[in-house]
């Protein structure tokens, strides 16, 4: 049974807080596309583009990717993941959300014909919940201890401070929020690359007696030896986000072990067969796999909890909450709370749409 239709559905959602900002800007809305495959039997399969500038690519950039390659799916057996997405990636340039939409939207649709959960087909989970940290947006130090206050609260156990780039703020921003959630909460640090190598290893001597367990991108996604440097100084877990956008990136980052940890995200590496393949690469060079915060709708999150389900360790906590901020979520399904995700047991990733929009179809 192939697939006979496709359908294309925009998936824009506002902030709880408008003021949520990181390094790069304000996010005061998220957009993004759903993506629907169905075959002849009925069954239909979910994936989600993202598409925010400031993060994967712009909006109308993201649709035009998916009508020119969508075509090409009408009739294929969703079964054929491998050579569907070799032809994907062989038809169209860069665009790894685009592509990640749908290698999701397959993958969901052939354990959704099976009548299994996702995490089947990539060999079975190790785990049933997800263990969660949670981000504070760039604010003054004191709105961001209260923020961090009450994420610690509702019980996620990580806190990830954002910084900017500017010394004396963030090392503010960190003592504030330690003093406001206690000895006990584990802090990590997201500068997002505002920071040259020698100014932030400057900069963390100061903030090391805050008892930071782990700092992410400190410096720019170009700055490979930088990182590396950064690694080689500081006695916590360095980790690549930005840096590590391919495939490619995740294998030199882990063969020159220029970090300790890596953020891996099924947006930004093209979907869950390149997310995995990253997490072996990662485990077999002994540098710690994370799925992190890929901000979109609990459809997202869910299917980074199957794959986060199937790793070997999770040494630190993921960020697949982020979605709690969000409102209009279109899909249901996904359990959060209290500082973890549940692995959703139903077929396929376990989420479903709350409603149909009927426009936008593409047969």
């Amino acid at each position: 049974m192939g697939i006979i239709s496709t359908k294309i559905l925009p998936c824009v959602q506002r902030l709880s807080d408008p003021r949520w900002a990181f390094v790069r800007g304000p996010v005061q809305e998220l957009r993004g596309w759903t993506l629907l495959l169905t075959d002849e039997a009925g069954h239909t399969g979910l994936g989600y583009c993202h598409a925010m500038p400031t993060i994967s690519t712009d909006g109308e950039g993201a649709r035009a990717g998916l009508d020119f390659l969508l075509p090409r799916l009408i009739g294929r057996d969703p079964f054929a993941i491998a050579e569907i997405m070799q032809e994907v990636e062989n038809a169209l340039a860069f665009q790894p959300s685009v592509k990640a939409a749908i290698d999701m939207a397959l993958h969901d649709l052939a354990a959704r014909r099976l009548g299994v959960p996702l995490d089947v087909l990539l060999g079975g989970k190790r785990r049933a919940t997800i263990p969660q940290g949670r981000i504070v947006p760039l604010k003054a130090p004191a709105e961001m201890a209260e923020v961090a206050r009450a994420l610690v609260d509702e019980g996620f156990p990580m806190i990830k401070v954002k910084w900017s780039g500017d010394p004396d703020l963030d090392v503010a921003r960190v003592a504030a929020v330690r003093q406001a959630v206690g000895a006990n909460a584990v802090l990590t640090i997201d500068a997002n690359q505002s920071y040259s190598t020698k100014t932030f290893i400057r900069t963390f001597a100061r903030a090391e007696q805050y008892d930071i367990a782990l700092v992410e991108q400190p410096v720019p996604a170009f700055d490979r030896q930088g990182l590396a440097l950064v690694t080689r100084t500081l006695p916590v877990l360095v980790e690549a986000d930005e840096s590590a956008g391919s495939l490619d990136d995740v294998y030199r980052l882990v063969a020159d072990r220029a970090v300790d940890a890596i953020n891996l995200k099924i947006t930004k590496l093209g979907g869950i067969r390149n997310t995995m393949a990253a997490a072996a690469i990662c485990e077999v060079g002994g540098v710690v796999p994370r799925l992190g915060a890929a901000f979109g709708p609990s459809l997202l999150q869910a299917f980074s909890a199957h794959v986060a389900a199937t790793f070997r360790r999770i040494e630190v906590p993921c960020e697949l909450s982020e979605h709690l901020h969000l409102t209009d979520d279109p899909f249901t399904g996904l359990h959060a709370g209290g500082g973890i995700v549940t692995v959703p047991t139903a077929t396929g990733c376990g989420v479903s749409l709350k409603k149909h929009i009927d426009s936008c179809e593409r047969p």
